[in-house]
C-alpha cells in the first residue's frame, strides 16, 4: 500500500468534564446546553480515532482527511484536528444537519465520503461523547457497503488489507480485514497527542472546506432532525428525592424487630 488515504469523523460535542451543575436542559427544544464560556470539544473516542489515524501516518506515509458535521462549528476547536497532524478538514455545516440522529448523520456522513473517494480506510470513535449510542460507525459501513471492525485498540497496516487488534470481553483479538474499511476505536488505544506551536500555526492559516447539503446532492429533509429515524420525546433531569424515617425501640433488640417489620411493610424484604 503506497499511499494510505485515511478519513477521520469528528464530532464536536459539549464538553463533558465541565462541572454538572453547569450543564442546563432546554425542554423545549430538547437539548443539552453549557454557558457560553464553556468551549465545546472533540468527542474524547473521536480524539483516539484522529491518534490512530496519525501513527499510521506516522508509520507508512499517507494523508488525513478529518471530517465534522454540524452547524455552527467552533473552528478553533475543530482545527485542533489539524494542529496534531491531519492534513486536511471537511466540514458539512448547514442548519439543515442539526439535531442529527445517528441515522441521518451516518447518512450525510456517507455521501461526503463517497465524495473524498478513493480512500483506504474511515476511522471513527466507538461511540460519541454526547449520547453515546455507538451506531454511527456501522451505519457508515452499511452504507458504504464495506466491511467494519469494531473495538480496536491498535492497527497497522498490510499489503491490501490492515491488521486490527479488536478488544473483546476477556481481552483481544486479532482481526484481518481487507481495504476500504471502517474501524472504529477505543480508548485502549491511548489518548491524542498534545499539538506542538508548529502545528498550531499551520492549522491557524488553513481553511476548512464546507459542504452544504446543495454539495452532497441531497435533499434536506433526508438529513438532520428531518431525516432522523428516532425521535426523543423527551429530554430531563432526573429528580432525587430522599426521605429518612428513624425506627425507634426500647432496646436495640426491639429497635431492629421494628426495623424489621417496617422494611417489610415497606416491600424492601
Amino acid at each position: 500500500m503506497t499511499e494510505l488515504r485515511m478519513v477521520v469523523c469528528c464530532k464536536q460535542t459539549l464538553d463533558p468534564e465541565a462541572p454538572p451543575s453547569a450543564f442546563k436542559v432546554d425542554s423545549t427544544s430538547n437539548r443539552m446546553t453549557l454557558p457560553s464560556d464553556i468551549k465545546p470539544v472533540i468527542g474524547q473516542y473521536d480524539e483516539f480515532a484522529l491518534e490512530a489515524a496519525l501513527r499510521l501516518k506516522d508509520a507508512h506515509g499517507g494523508s488525513i482527511t478529518v471530517l465534522s458535521l454540524g452547524n455552527k462549528l467552533v473552528r478553533d476547536v475543530i482545527k485542533k484536528a489539524l494542529a496534531v497532524g491531519g492534513d486536511e478538514l471537511v466540514l458539512l455545516e448547514d442548519p439543515s444537519f442539526e439535531d442529527s440522529d445517528s441515522w441521518s448523520t451516518a447518512y450525510a456522513l456517507a455521501l461526503a465520503i463517497r465524495k473524498l473517494e478513493p480512500y483506504d480506510v474511515v476511522f471513527c470513535g466507538r461511540q460519541s461523547s454526547d449520547w453515546d449510542s455507538g451506531q454511527v460507525g456501522l451505519g457508515l459501513a452499511e452504507l458504504l457497503g464495506i466491511p467494519i471492525v469494531t473495538l480496536a485498540r491498535k492497527v497497522d497496516v498490510l499489503e491490501g488489507s490492515l491488521r486490527v487488534e479488536q478488544v473483546i470481553p476477556d481481552g483481544y483479538q486479532i482481526v484481518e480485514v481487507q481495504t476500504p474499511a471502517v474501524v472504529t476505536v477505543t480508548s485502549e488505544l491511548g489518548n491524542l497527542r498534545y499539538a506542538v506551536l508548529k502545528g498550531i500555526m499551520a492549522a491557524a492559516k488553513k481553511q476548512p472546506t464546507v459542504w452544504t447539503p446543495a454539495d452532497l446532492g441531497v435533499d434536506p429533509s433526508e438529513i438532520g432532525s428531518l431525516g432522523r429515524r428516532l425521535q426523543l420525546e423527551r429530554l430531563y433531569q432526573p429528580v432525587k428525592e430522599a426521605r429518612c424515617e428513624i425506627v425507634e425501640g426500647e432496646s436495640p433488640a426491639e429497635a431492629g424487630a421494628n426495623l424489621a417489620v417496617r422494611l417489610r411493610e415497606a416491600k424492601v424484604i
